[in-house]
């Protein structure tokens, strides 16, 4: 139960049962994102459809989970232009 993850079908795919990754910055390999603060770890990119890593956790879950993705980065735009996307 430590493993669960609140995420969508496909991220949880991808997540299976990791929970660690690789940096692709550094080649480190580090803890993946679980129950810390969002914000310290991701932000968005400027029009809101890229989740952007910025410490190694961050850049290592971004990869292990594909979370900029196609579908991912189509599925922002329309909540952006609904107005309910946080980006």
């Amino acid at each position: 139960m430590d493993n669960v993850a609140w995420s969508c079908l496909g991220c949880n795919g991808y997540k299976s049962n990791k929970v660690q990754g690789r940096d692709p910055e550094t080649g480190e390999i580090v803890p993946l994102f679980h129950r810390q603060v969002w914000l310290d770890h991701f932000a968005w990119s400027v029009d809101g459809t890229h989740v952007i890593g910025l410490t190694p956790t961050g850049r290592a879950t971004i990869r292990i989970l594909r979370l900029n993705r196609n579908g991912l980065i189509n599925l922002r735009r329309v909540l952006l232009i609904a107005g309910v996307h946080p980006g």
